[in-house]
């Protein structure tokens, strides 16, 4: 069950600058977003696995940040992401993913040699890219969030064997656009926290 918290007190807690991964989290289980059209969001929560017009050709992104996932989806209101998914995972899967993640820029991908990295990259079937986080309103912030593009077998795993649970949260998203429209004082999004690769939650 996903908890929810007030945005302007969360918005207090968090980090203000830096690469942070932010994310809905328990001891055992993290929550990803996805936005999609209705034929693979309805395929996805019918099956409980990604299948039908979704392609397992291309690379597919996830993201563990809420926020980055409205400004992403426009709030649920571009077109081919009307409907937004949280994916609920095991972090020892998670982990793995973020354990064999490439940067997608030479920059960021803490390595000497240029070449070393695009081999690296070409090969591996993890993408790791930080991005701005950003506010309700869509505003770039300071501080940095990830998203992981998964490809390959690792795709096929992800989509096929390792979700736990699929949940529709659109109208969710929708009520919370209205609220922040309203009065941001009055919005809620996922209880988020720093997420630390193989750390107990206590």
């Amino acid at each position: 069950m996903m908890k929810f918290k007030n945005y302007l007190t969360q918005q207090k807690e968090w980090p203000q600058s830096g690469e942070h991964i932010m994310a809905h989290f328990d001891q055992d289980t993290i929550v990803v977003y996805q936005a999609y059209s209705g034929p693979i969001a309805e395929y996805a929560l019918k099956h409980q696995r990604f299948g039908g017009a979704f392609s397992y050709q291309r690379m597919s992104w996830i993201k563990p940040n809420f926020l980055w996932m409205m400004y992403r989806s426009g709030w649920a209101q571009k077109q081919g992401q009307e409907f937004v998914l949280a994916i609920r995972l095991r972090r020892t899967f998670f982990d793995e993913i973020l354990s064999k993640a490439v940067a997608s820029s030479f920059g960021a991908a803490n390595m000497d040699d240029e070449a070393q990295w695009r081999t690296a990259l070409s090969n591996s079937e993890v993408r790791l890219q930080w991005d701005p986080d950003h506010d309700p309103f869509g505003n770039s912030c300071t501080r940095r969030a990830i998203q992981l593009g998964l490809r390959g077998s690792m795709l096929a795993r992800y989509g096929q064997e390792k979700i736990l649970r699929i949940e529709d949260i659109t109208a969710f998203v929708q009520q919370q656009r209205r609220q922040r429209d309203l009065d941001l004082s009055l919005l809620e999004t996922p209880a988020e926290s720093i997420y630390i690769p193989h750390q107990t939650v206590s």
